[in-house]
């Protein structure tokens, strides 16, 4: 990445910098919001620094590419200055975004919550820019209901739920392997196009995307899928996130994309050593 190696022989932080006023939970508007949050990031021992500035919330509006375009120019020239050597993501799913960012600013890594499906563009631009790529599975997959409109799923339905989505992810896998992206980071996308019971399916059978020997990376800081099960708000969510980021880690995964960095990786300090207590 950037001419680096990054382990994955350990788990990692991907720490969130929310460069908008809009975001679900935390955004860091201004220069000196954004300063502070790429200090504490650093100080807190995030390996990647995942800088977005069009927020993906539910229901939300995309902002023009231009707006977009300004914020991540003003956020990374501040993040560039305080942390001139780090891996640093760019949370975008226009393509001319990433090959900015990549181009002015040695962008590491695109990470694109569309798996490419919003710009038809952006799995050539990542091929013909050599960096690594998130992809991230974004869509419908099978539903089950019950006669009184709940949710209800037989095992049998439950694996068809992770076949359709092994399928799409591996399908796209080829594709970027055609284009020559050789460096793919695996996200099961918790929370996109995905129900509430889809999304608990999905993380009880992480570990079947292990298939696709991949990295794999798991984004679920503070999401609906915790705070609407809890009945609460997504401010009231950092326990639930633990939670989760804990069965995440025991079923393989590389990298926890999360809001608060210090409690992912006293979680990852935790459960590893619960881990090799077992061996």
């Amino acid at each position: 990445m950037g001419g680096e190696l990054l382990s994955l022989g350990s788990p990692i932080v991907m720490g969130i910098l929310n460069a908008t006023p809009d975001s679900f939970y935390q955004h860091h508007e201004g220069a000196e919001a954004i300063r502070m949050r790429t200090r504490q990031m650093l100080a807190e021992g995030a390996s990647i620094q995942d800088v977005g500035a069009c927020s993906t919330r539910p229901d939300s509006i995309p902002v023009s590419e231009e707006e977009e375009a300004r914020r991540l120019r003003e956020a990374l020239v501040i993040v560039r200055q305080e942390a001139p050597e780090a891996i640093v993501s760019v949370d975008t799913f226009r393509s001319q975004i990433a090959k900015m960012c990549v181009e002015e600013f040695g962008a590491q890594i695109v990470n694109d919550i569309s798996g490419g499906e919003l710009d038809s563009e952006m799995f050539k631009t990542v091929a013909e820019l050599g960096v690594p790529y998130v992809l991230t599975h974004n869509g419908p997959l099978p539903k089950s209901i019950s006669k009184e409109g709940e949710e209800s799923y037989s095992r049998e339905e439950e694996l068809e739920v992770v076949s359709q989505l092994m399928r799409e992810m591996g399908s796209k896998v080829e594709r970027l392997h055609e284009l020559g992206v050789c460096d793919i980071i695996i996200d099961p996308g918790f929370g996109f196009g995905k129900t509430l019971k889809q999304n608990y399916i999905i993380m009880q059978n992480l570990e079947v995307l292990h298939e696709l020997q991949l990295p794999l990376l798991v984004g679920v800081s503070h999401k609906s899928m915790i705070y609407k099960l809890l009945g609460t708000t997504p401010e009231e969510a950092l326990n639930g996130s633990t939670v989760f980021h804990t069965v995440a880690l025991q079923k393989g995964a590389h990298i926890l994309r999360v809001h608060e960095v210090r409690e992912a990786m006293e979680c990852i300090k935790v459960t590893h050593a619960l881990i090799r207590s077992e061996e």
